[in-house]
């Protein structure tokens, strides 16, 4: 009898772990009230751009945010082309409403540091909406330990009146990417659609780009490799302690103004073993390979192959990969605002220097930039702003030229050989110094009766005289 003991012991023991689990569980509410709860912050976002020459209806799912209506959307919900005033007829849906049932919202902007877009629903559409954040628990957001069941939402598309679906999994890692990501099993929640613990705990909203990819032979030469990314679902999600930024980041202006700036190029990161020999500790570095011409980083005496490694006296992060670390120093810059100080720490032919700089507001950005379209010739041209002379490796003091922003390949333009994002810098032989000046002589063309133009245009460093026949 003696002997039994041990087996009988360890067999109450299971049965008395059995128990008590299944005891936490029923106390736990059933999942389908929390889902109904819960779809009280989810929205559907249609909204229009309007192009040159069409105009396409675009989706998205967002979650509320405050109790003024504010939705939030991921970064990729909206093309990075689109250009404020191109972002027209907002309407939104409640989850398996009838369709023909909307309200109607505002397009707010875009944060430079979350990345989220922000919209605001009309004062005809907030009634019975919640805040994603009335789910949080009193702690403020907890994060899911691996292995922990978690839980999301999905929406159907239109056809079916946004109809909602369960998803579910298990937490396989938590990493920081540099915002802190949780990437579950298999897919969990709807792009920007909110994830769950087993008690209903707000944990993150759904980030796709992660854990969904499917690897398949290309139709073309040599069997290169292609990837697919599942456009609908996600096992990742951004966790709630960086949903919660976004409360008190809330754009001002639709251009996300003001926008903090830094004004080097080319930053990488320090191997590991680089960084053991430099002493760095549990800390890492990067380098600087250019230091833009008229930035504060130049004010600041930056130079090229200089080892940043501390930002305000902290070391910066080991992170994996170790190009996320390049991603949290350009965070933490936009965190800040224009005007404010930071000092840098870095490595100098193995001399540590501190150098104290100011951050300015940032250039003018192409989608700030002046535009306008010429039909008759199927062309849009767009000013000439920092960032295009920067990536052409040229002077950036020089903004002198206009950009091909849209050419419509059956047009005038477009068979005569030019092309997006071509750098126009003469029109009819007549060097291009300002934006005004370049729609002024195209603007004349329409009239002229003129057979054909002729343009000065760079690409790839190299530059080409195309012809334009307009008759």
């Amino acid at each position: 009898m003696m002997k039994n003991r041990p087996r009988w012991m360890a067999v109450t023991l299971l049965l008395v772990v059995i128990a008590f689990r299944a005891s936490a569980q029923s106390n736990l509410p059933a999942l389908p009230d929390l889902m109904d709860e819960r779809l009280q912050s989810i929205v559907a976002i249609e909204f229009t751009i309007e192009h040159e020459v069409d105009r396409t209806v675009n989706f998205a799912y967002g979650v509320v945010i405050d109790r003024q209506g504010t939705v939030i959307l991921e970064s990729n919900a909206i093309s990075d082309r689109a250009t404020p005033e191109q972002l027209v007829d907002f309407r939104v849906y409640r989850p398996d409403a009838p369709t023909t049932r909307y309200s109607t919202a505002e397009y707010l902007g875009q944060d430079g540091y979350t990345t989220w877009h922000f919209v605001r629903i009309g004062d005809e559409g907030r009634g019975g909406l919640r805040p994603i954040t009335d789910f949080l628990p009193r702690s403020g957001y907890v994060i899911p330990r691996v292995a922990e069941e978690v839980w999301g939402i999905g929406l159907r598309e239109k056809d079916e009146d946004f109809r909602p679906y369960y998803l579910g999994s298990r937490v396989s890692l938590v990493q920081e990417l540099p915002q802190l990501t949780g990437i579950a099993l298999q897919d969990v929640a709807g792009r920007g659609l909110p994830v769950f613990n087993r008690a209903g705990e707000f944990l993150g909203l759904g980030a796709s780009g992660f854990g969904e990819r499917v690897v398949i032979y290309s139709q073309r030469r040599r069997g290169e490799m292609s990837v697919l990314i599942n456009p609908e679902e996600c096992a990742a999600f951004r966790l709630a302690s960086e949903v919660l930024l976004a409360v008190d980041r809330i754009p001002d202006n639709p251009y996300g103004r003001p926008l903090p700036w830094f004004g080097v190029d080319g930053i990488d990161p320090v191997d590991p073993e680089v960084a053991e020999f430099l002493g760095l500790g549990a800390g890492t570095g990067l380098v600087i390979s250019e230091i833009l011409t008229g930035s504060p980083a130049e004010a600041a005496g930056l130079l090229p192959r200089d080892i940043l490694i501390a930002l305000d006296g902290v070391p910066l992060p080991r992170l994996k990969p170790d190009a996320v670390v390049t991603a949290f120093l350009q965070r933490d810059i936009l965190r800040r605002r224009p005007g404010s100080e930071v000092t840098l720490t870095v490595l100098r032919d193995r001399a540590q220097l501190d150098l104290p700089l100011q951050l300015a507001d940032a250039p003018k950005t192409p989608k700030e930039a002046e535009r306008e379209y010429f039909e008759s010739l199927g062309l849009t041209i767009r000013e000439t702003v920092y960032s295009d002379v920067v990536a052409r490796r040229e002077d950036p003091t020089q903004l002198d030229g206009v950009i091909a922003h849209f050419v419509n390949p059956s047009s005038p333009v477009g068979t005569a050989g030019l092309q997006y994002d071509d750098w126009i810098k003469e029109i009819d032989g007549e060097p291009i110094t300002s934006f005004i000046q370049a729609r002024d002589l195209l603007t004349a063309v329409k009239d002229s009766g003129r057979p054909e133009i002729v343009i000065l245009v760079s690409r790839g460093g190299k530059t080409s005289v195309l012809r334009v026949k307009l008759q």
